[in-house]
């Protein structure tokens, strides 16, 4: 589930409720450095994973969501190669990325530890955003780059590439779906997606999505 109220109870409730992980909406959402931080912590009190979606491809944004927490990111608008290298560099630290390195924050228990470099770098997921005809069309050059986790799709931004904006299940659409999930699980990556309802997201699931997002906090409401 999206999140986007600025409230810490929102995803401590949503991960007690059973979800694996909430994704906190700094792109659509309100949401500050400062509440995203207590957002996290709650999400992980309720035995869930908090996943913070940026505002965009900068390295800034990157950075900070991974340090006050962040057990993954995703990053909006990749649409080439480069765009797929930008996002895992600020995301890893040496050898693998750029990441600029400072222990004493939350994801390194204000402490320093000398494993924390390693540990972020394995458990760290990066899941980019894939919302347009040209990243489907580049499709394939992004699934090659290595540290790409996740490629989540946007079923609504899918339909307005394809001609039907807002028909998120026509035919088009799921087709898309199945052939964007079969390239990626050859190149081993993990295909995710946005579900409006329970039913969607097993609609989605059918097709060979792993990591569904369902509805938005302020639409369940």
């Amino acid at each position: 589930t999206f999140v986007n109220i600025d409230s810490p109870a929102v995803t401590e409730a949503a991960t007690l409720a059973g979800l694996d992980f909430t994704v906190i909406d700094q792109e659509h959402g309100p949401l500050t450095a400062e509440t995203s931080l207590s957002m996290c912590a709650t999400a992980e009190q309720g035995g869930g994973a908090p996943i913070i979606r940026v505002r965009g491809n900068r390295p800034p944004e990157i950075q900070r969501a991974l340090d006050i927490g962040a057990a993954g990111v995703q990053i909006p608008q990749i649409e080439t190669r480069e765009d797929a290298e930008v996002a895992v560099s600020a995301a890893r630290f040496a050898p693998e990325g750029d990441r600029g390195l400072s222990p004493y924050v939350r994801a390194g228990a204000y402490s320093g530890s000398a494993d924390y470099t390693d540990e972020q770098n394995e458990s760290t997921l990066v899941i980019a955003h894939v919302e347009g005809q040209a990243g489907i069309d580049n499709l394939d050059d992004i699934l090659a780059v290595d540290g790409i986790d996740v490629i989540f799709l946007g079923p609504y931004d899918l339909s307005q590439a394809l001609g039907v904006p807002g028909q998120t299940t026509a035919e088009t659409v799921v087709q898309t779906m199945e052939e964007v999930c079969e390239r990626a699980q050859a190149a081993g990556k993990i295909v995710g997606a946005y579900a409006n309802s329970p039913a969607i997201a097993n609609q989605w699931i059918d097709v060979g999505v792993q990591y569904v997002a369902v509805s938005v906090d302020c639409a369940l409401l």
